[in-house]
């Protein structure tokens, strides 16, 4: 082997990595809904998280990225640690899906069958139809499907070159007493964890041991024990991910460090006491692609099989462990971890974003209630509530910016733009909140009061506001059009009540039956109403908008305006239902 060869060997190499990053990114946009799907199933029982977790990972192919999204999973509250235990295990199993796909390169035979098996026979099929879909598609997702198949070549590619470049390092004698040196299981276990640390992937890890195999200097008393030492060093990319994070993610993290030193170490002690009391053959001669592929298999599965029915005590280990992080006010509502995969990220975003509509919506019916009744308990409540939208707003705000930015889908993109634009009117919906308490404490402490007239004149507009908010924020709880169409037309209601009440209000005061003071109170109550009603309008437009696949606000409302018979008739009849007396 000269120069040449460990340059090709390392072109091989940079292909083989870049292929499959590019690979699994693509897949996990792909994969985005499918991910949704599969976390939201998620429950206690072992054989569900296990599934989850050999999902989620063949699906992304990477285990690293699958124990990411579980810490930040745990670490936002969505996902107990019991939960995580589960899937960390079936991670480690849907990630030998890889090694299976790789040791397709050793195939070999004249059949034609046989040879349209090899990668060098189909990879340029699969690049060629990648770049047309990649160059042609129209949308994302014929994009990001183009992508998979060019990430995939190149990654095939990638382990032919590399296969290639290494077959002469066989014939030099360092490099066989490396390999005979690794047949200590504790060298091997140890070369195995700092080269799957250093590149933090135990798929791209055992991928190099199936293309290092070609030489033929590869043994199976070698190979197994760097397996064993593949799975610790994956654990580098959760550990480090949980830096800074609180207890639950710290956990999550050991959790897997834990679950494969374990397996690990039990499985190294047996597989020492079956070499040294049997000594079978076959752990001397030669590994193969697919061997390697079958070792790095059975191993995972036995890993989990040993520790599958000890979960509540690995549990309990790492709550002794990691004791603190026990109160679930530690948690973060938004984990940037979660951004390794952006569609299970937007999924809690809008998780957030219904507690916030929810708080703010809570905030103004308090405030309704104070208006007539003045409480100072539901006073504190209010102002509190007004500061958790505030802190929603701010750090959803800053989290979906980061996410647009990420590669995700349009559709993904579209959703982020209305949450963006929804959570400004939510937080407005809050500050009104606030704005009619002040105006209700103005009026006990200086011991103003409103008319009869204005009393029950505030009654019905209350009322219509009460019920136009519920309509606007179960239109976007449920993500119901049919509920968004019948805010428009009463939030026209609610302006003529508006007017109306103002010009009744002026009359009274002309009278004599009211003071200039409590007509500056007056307006004040009837702005913020009315502006309330315009908010609940703004959030009907972007669910309707987004029914529509249109990201025009205006447009969506014009589309309902121009729909004059069914506009018309909730007009009139949310007319009738709200009428002032006189």
């Amino acid at each position: 082997m000269d120069i040449f060869d460990f340059l090709t060997m390392l072109g091989g190499l940079s292909l083989f990595l870049f292929g499959m990053s590019v690979m699994g990114e693509a897949l996990e946009r792909r994969a985005g809904g499918q991910l949704k799907s599969l976390l939201g199933r998620l429950t206690g029982r072992p054989v569900v998280g296990l599934l989850t977790g050999i999902g989620v990972t063949a699906a992304i192919q990477s285990s690293s990225a699958t124990t990411v999204m579980v810490v930040g999973f745990v670490n936002s509250g969505l996902m107990t640690l019991k939960q995580a235990i589960y899937v960390i295990m079936g991670a480690n199993m849907g990630t030998t899906v890889t090694a299976w796909v790789l040791s397709l390169a050793g195939v070999s035979g004249g059949n034609v069958w046989v040879r349209l098996l090899k990668p060098s026979s189909f990879t340029p099929v699969l690049a060629l139809a990648g770049i047309l879909l990649y160059m042609s598609g129209k949308g994302d997702k014929k994009r990001d499907t183009g992508t998979i198949l060019l990430g995939f070549a190149t990654l095939m590619f990638g382990m032919e070159t590399m296969s290639g470049a290494v077959a002469g390092l066989g014939e030099l004698p360092g490099f066989q007493r490396l390999f005979i040196a690794f047949e200590n299981p504790v060298l091997g276990v140890l070369a195995g964890a700092a080269l799957t640390a250093a590149i933090q992937s135990s798929s791209a890890s055992v991928g190099i041991l199936q293309a290092l195999a070609v030489t033929g200097q590869v043994s199976y008393a070698a190979a197994i024990p760097i397996i064993m030492g593949q799975n610790i060093g994956t654990c580098a990319t959760a550990m480090l991910s949980s830096v800074g994070a609180n207890g639950h993610a710290k956990r999550a993290a050991m959790v897997h460090l834990l679950f494969n030193v374990i397996g690990s170490a039990v499985w190294l002690v047996v597989f020492c006491l079956l070499r040294w009391l049997l000594r079978p053959a076959f752990l001397e001669g030669p590994a193969s692609l697919l061997g390697i592929a079958v070792a790095h298999s059975v191993f995972n599965v036995l890993c989990a099989l040993l520790l599958l029915p000890l979960a509540g005590v690995l549990e309990a280990l790492v709550n002794k462990l990691v004791p603190e992080g026990g109160d679930p006010e530690d948690r973060e509502e938004l984990d940037p971890r979660l951004m390794a995969a952006p569609s299970v990220a937007l999924e809690r975003c809008r998780e957030v974003a219904a507690e916030m509509a929810r708080t703010a919506g809570a905030a103004l019916e308090d405030a309704l209630t104070v208006l007539t009744a003045p409480d100072p308990e539901l006073s504190k409540a209010i102002r509190k509530r007004e500061k958790r939208t505030d802190h929603y707003e701010d750090i959803l705000g800053t989290y979906l910016v980061r996410l647009s930015a990420s590669p995700i889908s349009a559709e993904d993109n579209a959703q982020a733009a209305k949450l963006l634009k929804m959570i400004g009117d939510f937080e407005r919906i809050g500050d009104h909140a606030v704005n009619l308490l002040e105006s209700a404490e103005a009026m006990k402490e200086k011991a103003l009061t409103l008319t009869g007239a204005a009393q029950t004149e505030l009654r019905v507009l209350t009322k219509a506001v009460r019920e136009i908010l519920k309509l606007a924020l179960e239109a976007f709880l449920k993500d119901d059009p049919d509920r968004a169409a019948r805010v428009e037309p009463l939030e026209e209601v609610v302006d003529q009540l508006k007017e109306k009440m103002r010009s009744r209000h002026v009359r009274r005061m002309q009278r004599g039956e009211c003071s200039l003071e409590i007509g500056f109170v007056w307006s004040d109550i009837l702005t913020d109403l009315e502006r309330v009603a315009d908010h609940c309008s703004n959030i009907a437009g972007c669910v309707m908008e987004m029914a529509h696949n249109d990201l025009n606000l205006h447009q969506a409302l014009r589309r309902l305006r121009h729909d004059e018979g069914s506009f018309q008739r909730l007009f009139e009849e949310f007319q009738e239902k709200y009428v002032l007396e006189g």
